[in-house]
């Protein structure tokens, strides 16, 4: 298995502490810095290239939203999951914006942190399910529409074929492709391709921004969010 390396951002020395005797402990993953600030985040980001950000939300400076967006911006190869706390909502939908590829919470079981770490790292996206509603919720009744904007995102789903509308949709209510492939009758790395081709065609970064445009079209409503 490839070695997933990871920048570990926090302004807590603890929190780092003990986030890279976690990390460190797996043989397929390993520290390759710590930053205890966005703006030090960015540098070290651009300058060690790692697989994933482990990032905070919450720093003094330049915070981890920022930090976010100046990573996901540079187009390097570096890939943001964002650890929150559920007080710190408001500012999970702003980082969701800025381009984090997955989302879990502080508390999260060290083996459901280092699953995150990979599967941010294959070019996956995961968000705790925990937070899945919440944060669709109020992304969707904060996110401004205009008609512009739903014609274009109505002409990407246009392309998409039934069966692919209906994997979307099953990946917006936050079901696992294993779920997805058991409630369909289909083999798990059929829905994988499904998802690939998904992301392809309406332009969509990961998974976590292809629900964004499943609840901005319409295609799911917030109301129907949820794991069946």
């Amino acid at each position: 298995m490839t070695e997933t390396t990871v920048l570990i951002v926090d302004d807590l020395p603890l929190q780092r502490s003990g986030f890279r005797m976690l990390l460190e402990s797996n043989t397929d993953t390993s520290v390759v810095g710590e930053a205890s600030h966005g703006a030090e985040a960015v540098r070290l980001a651009a300058a060690l290239k790692p697989d994933v950000v482990l990032m905070d939300i919450r720093m003094p400076g330049m915070d981890g939203i920022e930090a976010t967006r100046r990573i996901v911006e540079s187009g390097g190869r570096s890939r943001v999951l964002v650890l929150t706390t559920f007080d710190l909502d408001a500012y999970v939908y702003a980082a969701l914006r800025a381009g984090a590829s997955g989302f879990l919470l502080k508390d999260a079981l060290p083996q459901d942190l280092i699953s995150g770490i990979r599967a941010v790292a294959s070019g996956d996206a995961v968000v705790a399910p925990a937070l899945t509603k919440r944060l669709l919720d109020a992304y969707i009744d904060s996110a401004p529409t205009t008609p512009d904007a739903e014609t274009d995102v109505d002409e990407r789903l246009a392309v998409l074929t039934d069966r692919e509308r209906e994997v979307m949709e099953a990946v917006a209510r936050g079901l696992t492709n294993r779920e997805i492939a058991e409630q369909l009758v289909l083999s798990e790395s059929t829905i994988k391709t499904h998802v690939s081709k998904i992301l392809t065609k309406i332009d969509a970064r990961d998974r976590v921004h292809a629900v964004i445009i499943a609840y901005e079209t319409g295609l799911v409503s917030s109301g129907r969010t949820g794991r069946g």
